[in-house]
């Protein structure tokens, strides 16, 4: 029976037995719109025609005016690989917000959800998303704002929660295979990870939660992201980075970072531990770790206009603006 539950995700998701997916939040889109927002304008740019796949990129109003080249942000929306679009209002508010504040071009990218399509399918589309991108480098790509707008000097990736584990391994991924002929380097400038998605089976330190019910949960949803293709639970080393000592991620391809928790965040004590392990290893860039005090998991986006949000948001676009 169609109305049979295997698995009861409450409030994110539940999976029935007929294998039916209900999502129960990150569902609702907003359309793009060329009438400025916070004095930026939006549009949805298919990327990859085979599998209908689009993005959704942001301009500055003033940039479409003047024909200025500005920084680009790639952006990976979070949501567990399983929840979220980048077309939601969430990722619509914040990535508006983001331009503005940063005066960059955004594009964030929208990916296949796991479970129908599991890990490492949301990685292999952002790299393919990646590649798409890198064609407009020499300014002669399908897509008009990422030829006239872009400074391809100045081109970071960014996510938060999940999105941030894509950023990392799309930084990673870029230093060994080349995005671009027109590159002699990674072409990424620099990675800001939002409340990274890095998780093991065991605590990293006396700082992580010792909580078994909630260790449980947070494996649990990579699991169900995950599965049928993993089999090392969360000792994989696209969610293991920190912890594993098989994992090196000395050879991260950017020359800066900047790493932003929330203090009362389970995952918390992983992004610190990421920003630890770089500066250990022989990595040469320069990483940065932020925390916002008293705050948990993704609340900036939860409420974007508390006092805190708007400091985090400050910090992200003075990162962009390559001032810290």
């Amino acid at each position: 029976m169609d109305s049979e539950i295997a698995v009861d995700c409450s409030p994110l998701l539940k999976i029935y037995k007929s294998g039916r997916i209900e999502r129960l939040m990150g569902e609702t889109t907003v359309p793009a719109s060329l009438t400025p927002q916070n004095g930026v304008v939006s549009k949805d740019v298919v990327y990859s025609p085979d599998d209908n796949l689009s993005v959704r990129m942001y301009l500055p109003v003033k940039a479409a005016e003047t024909g200025e080249k500005l920084p680009l942000l790639v952006y990976f929306h979070g949501g567990g690989f399983i929840i979220e679009t980048a077309f939601s209002p969430t990722y619509h508010t914040f990535l508006t917000a983001a331009v503005s504040a940063s005066d960059c071009v955004a594009v964030s990218v929208d990916y296949r959800r796991a479970p129908e399509h599991p890990i490492p399918i949301s990685f292999d589309d952002s790299w393919t998303c990646l590649k798409w991108v890198f064609t407009h480098i020499a300014g002669s790509g399908s897509e008009s704002w990422l030829n006239k707008h872009v400074d391809f000097s100045k081109l970071f990736l960014a996510g938060d929660s999940a999105g941030a584990t894509i950023a990392h391994h799309m930084a990673m991924r870029a230093a060994k295979e080349n995005l671009s002929p027109e590159l002699s380097d990674s072409g990424i400038s620099g990675i800001i990870l939002v409340h990274p998605y890095f998780w093991s089976k065991t605590p990293i330190d006396d700082k992580e939660t010792k909580d078994e019910t909630l260790r449980s949960k947070i494996e649990a949803f990579w699991m169900m992201a995950a599965t049928p293709n993993n089999k090392d639970g969360v000792d994989d080393p696209l969610i293991n980075v920190v912890q594993s000592e098989s994992v090196d991620i000395s050879g991260l391809g950017c020359g800066k970072v900047l790493v932003m928790v929330a203090e009362k965040d389970a995952l918390a004590r992983q992004g610190w531990g990421y920003a630890a392990k770089l500066e250990k290893s022989e990595w040469k860039g320069k990483v940065e770790l932020v925390e916002s005090e008293g705050e948990d998991h993704v609340f900036h986006l939860m409420r974007p206009d508390c006092e805190k949000a708007l400091e985090a948001m400050k910090i992200f676009a003075r990162f962009l603006k390559g001032l810290m």
